[in-house]
């Protein structure tokens, strides 16, 4: 299986499968693919089956269903395209290793790796439009691909170092990496600060990914120029409506 990242603010994920290779990522991600490239959209998939693991998919952010691509006979290519300014990042999952990325984040990963709910946490009303704020755990054996909104920062944590950041812009880090939601101190923060008061405070060893753009502050600078309601109906297709979906949904 070869993949390659093409692109610069709107990148797109290239896979080239061979025979009998499989691909699973989420339904509707498809940008377009070889004619010999077969799918099978199923509750199973992302080294997990049946209902309940597909329900642990939602609730981590993913969908009810998976689509499992193959190529039939001859080598075939599969691709998927950004759906928000950024960057798609590919990563390696062993038994010694596993990432928690943001609930958007997955694309897609080889047929042995896995999906589930990393952490999930409730957060006053309103913060990320009342969901709260999860991150999916990829584990498992194989290779998968992530997209992250804006530029990626990435940054190396030591045993101990610790960095607070808004939770919109944690993209990923390494399971290794401690996590936990905390708050500025301070009366006034709390009063004033609205919902930017929470931080996701990261504690090393491991690799963090931060990205720059979040869905929320996109929608913020979008939001003066058009109605969102009216938007959500009107537009059909592409970054503009993915972006849309999640802000409103």
């Amino acid at each position: 299986m070869d993949a390659q990242i093409t692109g610069s603010i709107f990148p797109v994920l290239r896979i080239a499968l061979q025979p009998g290779e499989r691909l699973v990522a989420e339904t509707g991600e498809l940008s377009w693919k070889s004619p010999n490239v077969t799918l099978n959209t199923s509750t199973s998939g992302a080294g997990k089956s049946g209902f309940l693991g597909s329900v642990s998919r939602m609730i981590a952010g993913g969908g009810l269903f998976m689509t499992e691509y193959r190529a039939e006979g001859t080598s075939g290519n599969v691709a998927f395209a950004a759906k928000i300014p950024g960057h798609i990042t590919e990563h390696v999952l062993d038994d010694s290793r596993s990432y928690m990325v943001h609930r958007h984040g997955f694309i897609a990963g080889t047929e042995n790796v896995r999906i589930n709910v990393g952490f999930q946490r409730k957060l006053k009303a309103g913060f990320f439009g009342g969901e709260g704020f999860v991150l999916q755990r990829l584990s498992g054996e194989g290779r998968f691909w992530a997209e992250l909104g804006g530029e990626v920062i990435v940054h190396d944590l030591a045993p101990g170092e610790q960095i607070d950041v808004h939770p919109g812009h944690v993209g990923m880090f390494e399971e290794s990496v401690q996590f936990d939601i905390t708050t500025l101190p301070g009366i006034r923060n709390k009063l004033f600060g609205g919902d930017g008061f929470f931080l996701a405070r990261l504690t090393g060893p491991g690799r963090v990914w931060l990205q720059t753009l979040t869905l929320s502050n996109l929608a913020g600078a979008l939001g003066p120029y058009l109605s969102l309601t009216e938007a959500k109906g009107a537009v059909e297709g592409g970054f503009l409506a993915s972006v849309l979906r999640k802000v409103i949904d």
